[in-house]
């Protein structure tokens, strides 16, 4: 369980592939706090550390992970989002994010609004994964409030922390990120639906 607040960014230094799981190894600032089976989220996909080295970890993502999420998308040097599971009794200053990535979008506008931006997204609507506006939505990992949403469309607002602190700094029009939808509005979409 996470909150979608993202503690660090970590870069990835080796990727491997093993049939079809995919070894992923990230240098980060937060390696010497981890352990050998801990869960740590990387652009909001919940991975197991499998190995320590220094201040380099690895992580592996079977082929099921890499069907529904961007970490195919993966490149040496590349920046994630890091985010440790949280503990249990804290505060939780974004929302309820599982670590289960339901399906990518892909970034469709990018506006800079006076010391702030606005990201816009599009989704395939026939997942049936609801987006409401003022409601939460997880990008890479990230806990945010959606501003506008649509059928297969949404906008969130990224403040300079957020932007500086996370690899929306690196967001392009056609950047594929991943999407973890509220688990409590997927309930109710569910219910509703029978």
């Amino acid at each position: 369980m996470f909150t979608g607040i993202i503690e660090t960014l970590g870069e990835i230094t080796n990727l491997e592939t093993d049939g079809s799981n995919l070894h992923i190894t990230v240098a980060s600032s937060i390696t010497n706090e981890l352990k050998i089976d801990q869960s740590v989220a990387h652009n909001g996909v919940c991975l197991t550390v499998v190995a320590l080295d220094g201040n380099k970890y690895t992580v592996t993502a079977i082929d099921e992970t890499l069907q529904k999420t961007n970490l195919n998308d993966l490149s040496i040097g590349d920046e994630v989002n890091l985010e440790r599971a949280m503990i249990l009794g804290s505060r939780l200053d974004g929302h309820i994010v599982q670590g289960h990535v339901d399906q990518t979008g892909i970034c469709t506008s990018i506006n800079q609004k006076d010391g702030s931006w606005h990201f816009s997204f599009e989704y395939d609507a026939s997942f049936n994964n609801p987006t409401i506006e003022k409601g939460s939505i997880t990008i890479d990992g990230t806990s945010l409030t959606v501003v506008d949403s649509g059928k297969n469309t949404f906008t969130v607002a990224i403040i300079p922390y957020t932007y500086e602190h996370t690899r929306f700094k690196t967001y392009q029009i056609g950047t594929r990120v991943n999407l973890e939808f509220d688990v409590i509005g997927k309930y109710v979409a569910k219910l509703m639906q029978k």
